[in-house]
């Protein structure tokens, strides 16, 4: 007689439902990008009840954070080895990062009602161009974490110097427009946000990048970064 059955048989199970968690976060963390990339296509096409049907959708996405929580919660009931409890950890952390960036996108959705009452700014073309590098760095660090990736974890982790340096840039250029008419502060407070939210992605995707690595090597340090927000030395409050 085997007697080996019945432990084998515990670890498969929850081997399985610990990929079929990490397949629901990375669904929960799709849905999450693609409401940012929706809610950057209203900003550009000026449309009102789309907006509003992005803000209220993220309700979908905070759901799912509740429902992914209990899940966790669960598994972690089942007596988990040291590998198991960072797991557990980041079947936490992750989704809560996930349903952040879901309000970023809700709320970009939301300031482009107030933006539409101002005529058609050229800026929103670079706002678009920061949103596609968050997406774009959500997306990697969801497949850092899919397929336990360190080394694109750590690319995620690296490339959000370059989406800071892109907000920055395009916050000293709305700077600049307010400065040259006043007619132009309202609108562009509401992109200035709007960047703001987006640049707050990428550092939720980072997290989600340095919970990868947390997953995978445990407590070993990161390697420092660069890290390029230099909106604090424009003087602007």
């Amino acid at each position: 007689m085997n007697t080996s059955m019945p432990h084998e048989h515990i670890v498969k199970s929850y081997d399985e439902e610990q990929h079929h968690l990490v397949e629901e976060i990375v669904r929960m963390g799709l849905t999450a990008v693609a409401q940012l990339e929706a809610a950057l296509d209203v900003v550009d096409r000026r449309d009102d009840s789309a907006a509003r049907r992005i803000v209220a959708n993220d309700e979908s996405i905070d759901a799912a954070e509740r429902r992914i929580s209990h899940d966790v919660m669960l598994l972690a009931l089942r007596g988990p080895m040291a590998r198991d409890l960072r797991e557990i950890l980041a079947g936490l952390r992750i989704p809560a990062d996930i349903e952040r960036i879901g309000d970023y996108a809700a709320n970009v959705a939301k300031r482009s009602i107030a933006l539409n009452a101002a005529p058609p700014m050229p800026h929103t073309s670079g706002l678009r161009s920061l949103g596609a590098l968050a997406a774009d760095q959500v997306r990697q660090a969801l497949q850092a974490y899919r397929e336990n990736d360190g080394a694109l974890a750590l690319q995620v982790r690296e490339n959000d110097a370059q989406l800071d340096r892109r907000y920055t840039a395009l916050f000293r250029e709305l700077l600049t427009y307010m400065m040259e008419d006043p007619r132009n502060i309202t609108p562009c407070t509401h992109l200035l946000f709007m960047a703001k939210n987006l640049e707050r992605i990428g550092d939720h995707a980072t997290n989600i990048a340095e919970n990868v690595w947390f997953l995978i090597h445990g407590e070993q340090p990161l390697p420092p970064r660069d890290k390029r927000d230099d909106t604090s030395t424009t003087g602007a409050v």
